[in-house]
């Protein structure tokens, strides 16, 4: 006769103890991970995201991640689901799959890091942007830490998923894309894979973003409304200030009420708080230009260029109406906008001149994601973070981040996770750490495990 305590240690032995080791096994392999990498970031001057002049080609990033991954797909005997999707030629998708024996089980999903990269002049770098340079821990290289540094993470470990096939009770997925740096140019990436309804059962789980940076959740972003003012006056002599509009003058004063106007119409939220955004939204001008002319000429017009960033619980649609509305009390009554001095003016009655503004909202807007804080990929994430940490420490900023606000209109949970650099992102002299990337791995296998658990 079996007695009890045999049967609770068999029972550990045979279910928990494997189950629980199925994820926390896997080991990051640092040497095949930079010799990834090194390969990725190779390739990074035709992946440049920066239409017409530089149209990247993401199949030159993925070949090497089909590569990699090669000897452990369905085909070779593996585990793996592996498969490109294109819709633009040289621009394809990477969909990677590992499922459980119940079909019906849930998925985990890591979506999100991309194949392409913004632009970088070599002139401008300490270092060749176009090659990775490894000094110790830190990785050095366009891409490292947007977005190259994660697809070779997310292809680690999968890798790692395919060699040693742990036993789970959930579906593993991720979705390496194409195209995330231009979100002018549609068809190519994410968006066409949601149209398609080619990822659509991963809805059943957490999706988990790859694309931010210092390794703890990010739990929310801004939208942003890119807008440009130009200011038409009446050129003339700089010496004779009073038969002029100075369109600058005016410009500016312009740009002061709108702000003045933005901050009252738009003020911190009470969520910012709970949400702990790094800065409420904001309306700034970040761009100038004229059409040239001597330092003795006023000139006819001006322009300015800026964005508005609103945190999540505003809307883009709120803030271009607002806008328009500003420019267009303006509009109504010139005259209102203080002057510079006895000899500036904004109309000239006898000659008929009124000056004006125009407001141009440039391009799409982009809309803030909140996060849910409540579900279930929000609450492991958490957990996980903290267990390899130490601590876990979220924010939000208003930084924006494309395309993750319109899955989560689409039924997906998406959390943001990353292991890059927030000081290093889009910058020159782009670098990332060896450590934070071994950290994320070790992170996203307790995710996967922890979900896996609950099943």
């Amino acid at each position: 006769r079996i007695s009890r305590t045999t049967l609770v240690l068999i029972f550990v032995l045979f279910f928990c103890i494997p189950a629980l080791m199925a994820m926390e096994s896997l080991k990051f392999d640092s040497a095949a991970y930079v010799e990834l990498l090194r390969k990725l970031i190779g390739e990074n001057r035709n992946l440049q995201n920066n239409p017409p002049l530089n149209v990247p080609q993401e199949d030159l990033a993925s070949q090497h991640v089909l590569k990699v991954l090669e000897p452990y797909t369905v085909e070779k005997g593996g585990p793996l689901m592996v498969r490109r999707e294109t819709f633009v030629e040289g621009r394809g998708n990477v969909i990677i799959e590992y499922r459980c024996e119940n079909k019906d089980a849930p998925y985990v999903s890591f979506v999100g890091s991309h194949l392409d990269v913004v632009p970088a002049n070599p002139d401008e770098w300490d270092f060749n942007p176009y090659e990775l340079i490894v000094e110790g821990d830190k990785l050095c290289g366009r891409g490292v830490t947007d977005c190259l540094g994660h697809v070779a993470l997310v292809t680690e470990l999968f890798k790692q998923i395919g060699i040693n096939k742990p036993r789970l009770n959930v579906n593993v997925a991720a979705v390496m894309i194409a195209n995330e740096e231009n979100s002018k140019v549609e068809g190519v990436g994410i968006d066409e894979l949601v149209k398609r309804g080619m990822i659509a059962h991963l809805k059943s789980g957490p999706v988990f973003w790859v694309d931010s940076a210092d390794k703890h959740p990010c739990l929310g972003t801004a939208g942003m409304v890119p807008w440009q003012l130009k200011a038409k006056g009446k050129l003339f002599h700089s010496g004779l200030p009073h038969q002029a509009i100075n369109p600058m003058e005016m410009a500016m004063e312009a740009v002061k009420y709108m702000q003045e106007r933005f901050y009252q119409d738009f003020p911190p939220h009470p969520e910012e708080e709970r949400y702990k955004f790094i800065t409420c939204s904001s309306m700034k001008p970040t761009q100038w230009s004229y059409p040239g002319g001597g330092v003795n000429q006023i000139p006819a017009e001006c322009t300015i260029c800026g964005d508005m960033r609103l945190t999540p619980f505003y809307t883009a649609q709120q803030a271009k109406k607002s806008l328009q509305s500003y420019v267009d009390e303006l509009n109504k009554d010139i005259t209102k906008l203080p002057t510079r001095g006895p000899s500036s003016k904004y109309t000239l009655p006898d000659q008929g001149l009124t000056g004006t503004l125009e407001l141009t909202i440039m391009g799409e807007a982009m809309s803030g994601i909140a996060c849910s804080l409540d579900s279930p990929g929000n609450k492991v994430l958490f957990e996980a973070t903290e267990e390899v940490l130490g601590e876990c420490k979220p924010y939000s900023l208003t930084g924006s981040l494309p395309l993750v606000k319109e899955l989560q209109d689409e039924g997906f949970d998406i959390q943001i996770i990353g292991y890059g650099l927030m000081k290093t992102y889009h910058a020159k002299n782009e670098y990332g750490l060896l450590s934070d990337f071994s950290q994320g791995f070790q992170i996203m296998c307790k995710i996967i495990q922890k979900i896996s658990d609950k099943h």
